[in-house]
């Protein structure tokens, strides 16, 4: 049973950084893409960062290219998203994604695996 956990949330001041995990336990695909995806109240879940899981390429949207960075550790079976220059716009719930297929930010809803989601709020 594939289970992915998100951890390292939290309250910061723009400016700030932060680095969040995802644990995929029982995940064991080698192609296909993890991702990272975010959705602030009442708004629609964007997909933010993706990186294939065979060549290791990445990919992010604008609003987050330059500040944001998503890496795997293979070894740990760990996905993270490093964020720096947090905004008060950033804030949202981050939750992360995998799928053995897909690999697209517009197939980001039909990805197979999702965590439960780890809160970031940046105040001004």
């Amino acid at each position: 049973q594939v289970q992915l956990v998100e951890s390292g949330g939290g309250s910061v001041q723009a400016g700030a950084s932060l680095r969040l995990s995802c644990t995929a336990s029982g995940y064991s695909h080698k192609s296909g893409c993890m991702a990272w995806s975010r959705q602030a109240p009442g708004q629609q879940r964007e997909g933010i960062a993706l990186i294939n899981v065979a060549g290791g390429g990445t990919a992010y949207v604008d609003s987050v290219r330059g500040r944001f960075t998503v890496s795997r550790d293979d070894a740990k079976n760990t996905l993270y998203l490093q964020m720096n220059g947090l905004k008060p716009e950033d804030s949202a719930m981050y939750y992360c994604a995998a799928d053995p297929a897909f690999c697209t930010f517009t197939s980001l809803f039909q990805f197979s695996y999702w965590g439960q989601g780890t809160q970031v709020t940046v105040s001004s």
